[in-house]
């Protein structure tokens, strides 16, 4: 899940606005917060701390959100996929993965 969209749902958990949020935030107005409620920006390290404190979350659930979306290692279609498989019901995801595993053991044939 972005990390926009777990931001909404905390706010809205909360019954906490952008304004509201912004005001146990440094360095950080409603306009800012309501972009990363957009997912338009992200918030810095000490900002997600401070969010992590506002919603009485631990800050590594708001990091490893933030952590996966910055991996330099990840591709978008690796991202793309991830989010397509996240949208899926548990038997689906298990047989997307039966279907992954069986490609990628395949050995590729000789044209």
């Amino acid at each position: 899940m972005p990390i926009a969209t777990t931001l909404r749902l905390l706010a809205k958990a909360r019954g906490l606005s952008a304004t509201d949020i912004a005001t146990a935030i440094p360095r950080a107005g409603a306009a800012t917060v309501s972009a990363w409620l957009r997912g338009e920006k992200l918030p810095g390290k000490d900002q997600l701390d401070a969010l992590a404190r506002t919603f009485g979350v631990p800050a590594g659930a708001l990091l490893a959100e933030l952590a996966s979306q910055l991996d330099p290692a990840r591709t978008k279609g690796e991202h793309a996929l991830l989010a397509a498989y996240r949208a899926l019901n548990t038997r689906q995801q298990g047989a997307l993965l039966e279907v992954a595993r069986s490609m990628a053991d395949r050995k590729p044939s000789k044209r």
